[in-house]
């Protein structure tokens, strides 16, 4: 059974019950004698580096994925057609 402590004696010895919690230990703050909160020890991220090249090998790309057609697909998805018939859709240089 994890202890228990009242609001005042947490903020108290705060700094305490944390190298506590961070030891393993579970604290229940309680307020009038309701349990309110639960200081529990942090999970840890696995041990694996994450950083530059932690995705090589998991992540890929199409040769054109840059291409003039794939841009042009992605902006009518986001934007629809070009409305050719406003003379603001069209280019300077016509």
């Amino acid at each position: 059974m994890p202890e228990q402590v009242n609001i005042h004696e947490a903020k108290t010895h705060f700094s305490q019950l944390v190298d506590r919690a961070a030891a393993g230990e579970e604290i229940v703050i309680a307020k009038a004698g309701q349990p309110r909160a639960r200081l529990v020890p942090l999970e840890r991220p696995s041990g694996r580096r994450r950083g530059y090249g932690s995705m090589r090998g998991k992540i890929w790309h199409a040769e054109d994925w840059d291409s003039p057609e794939t841009n042009d697909a992605i902006a009518e998805q986001f934007f629809g057609l070009p409305d050719t018939s406003t003379p603001d859709a069209l280019d300077d240089d016509e």
